[in-house]
């Protein structure tokens, strides 16, 4: 797989409203939208806004891929912000507008995110005006100090690009029979890190530089518990998360089929770190310019947990489910690399390993950090 050259123009969350599409899978994203929503509130809420301030307030959802979530998290935030300015003018409903951008990569399905943005606008009980931005998160997107709040929900993990050190055939941090790093030698996950890191850095910075002062910056992403040196630390988890066992399965039957070299394989990697609750404010120190006001770790029940009984009678239905979810995250990058009869046959592979999968009776949680901050 290429570096961010390319990655940038193919990166994406599976785009369209079919079986396989973000919009159809996106359960987790909105289970920690869910949950992070109290916290999300109460950031908008510490926004420094006085009598008489700009005729406009500009809001940005970076990364902000399609379906309901979007949405969803923009109309709280508007709400949120419309209370605040009617305190602030004395219970009267204010002139205040309200511009908001979507942003993300132009790979994004940005066509199925404006047909359904009239609809959701004039339904809101704010209306607000809309554009879209497309480009980079970890680059400037914005005029300096022209944003009042900033959010990127569930996006913070895909990095820039898959670190060259791990390309590198036959060195330490070469990735060899793994398509990520769970579970793999600890110089690759090191070169993650770095990436990470690195990119988490050159986000704040562009950030620092388009948020107005007193402005909130609020930020949720994949994450890990503090200490854990896994990327999925529970058991359950790792097996069922769909980066990970069934994934690498799926690839190598390719190889074993004959369908792709192993050297195809290797070089495929998928770009996502989970950092922890440390690692996200060592890079905001390091940055400047923001100040922590909450943290927290939030744990996400997996969305099939429950449903064992009518799972185990419907294994087949189960796999494609797993499938669907893995693609929803994946096909895209997947696609680029492969083309579309392998992918087919990768995700075909990834159901047949999913509807045989025995732990299947086992509940599964992922982890997500969301930290609200202030530029100051």
């Amino acid at each position: 797989m290429e570096s961010s050259r390319s990655l940038e123009h193919v990166l994406s969350m599976q785009g369209g409203e079919d079986d396989a599409s973000y919009v159809k899978n996106c359960y987790g994203p909105a289970a920690a939208l869910a949950l992070s929503k109290p916290m999300l509130t109460t950031a908008i809420n510490s926004i420094k806004l006085t009598e008489g301030c700009s005729s406009h307030l500009k809001i940005a959802d970076l990364g902000c891929a399609i379906g309901d979530n979007t949405f969803s998290t923009v109309e709280t935030v508007v709400e949120v912000l419309g209370k605040k300015l009617a305190v602030i003018d004395g219970g009267t409903e204010p002139e205040m507008e309200f511009e908001v951008f979507f942003s993300d990569l132009s790979s994004n399905d940005f066509n199925t995110l404006f047909r359904s943005l009239d609809e959701k606008v004039n339904g809101s009980s704010r209306k607000y005006f809309a554009a879209g931005v497309p480009g980079s998160f970890y680059k400037r997107l914005f005029p300096k100090g022209e944003l009042h709040v900033v959010v990127t929900m569930s996006a913070l993990q895909w990095l820039s690009q898959v670190p060259e050190k791990v390309m590198e055939k036959g060195s330490k941090s070469w990735n060899k029979g793994g398509v990520w790093i769970e579970g793999a030698e600890k110089e690759v996950v090191e070169a993650y890190a770095e990436q990470a890191d690195k990119d988490l850095v050159e986000f704040l910075k562009c950030r620092k530089e388009e948020i107005v002062v007193g402005g909130v910056l609020f930020m949720l992403m994949g994450g890990r518990p503090s200490g854990s040196v896994n990327q999925i630390g529970d058991p359950d988890s790792s097996l069922k998360h769909p980066f990970t066992t069934l994934m690498d399965q799926a690839w190598q039957d390719l190889v074993d089929e004959g369908l792709i070299e192993e050297e195809k394989r290797d070089g495929f990697n998928i770009p996502v770190y989970f950092r922890t609750t440390e690692e996200i404010a060592a890079a905001i120190d390091r940055c400047g310019g923001f100040k922590i006001e909450k943290t927290e770790n939030l744990i996400i029940a997996d969305h099939m947990n429950g449903k064992q009984e009518e799972l185990m009678k419907d294994p087949d239905s189960y796999g494609r489910d797993r499938a669907n979810y893995a693609q929803a995250g994946l096909k895209p990058i997947v696609q680029a690399y492969l083309g579309p009869d392998l992918t087919h046959k990768l995700f075909k592979r990834y159901a047949v390993r999913a509807a045989a999968d025995k732990e299947i009776l086992n509940n599964c949680f992922y982890h997500m950090i969301s930290v609200s901050a202030v530029r100051v």
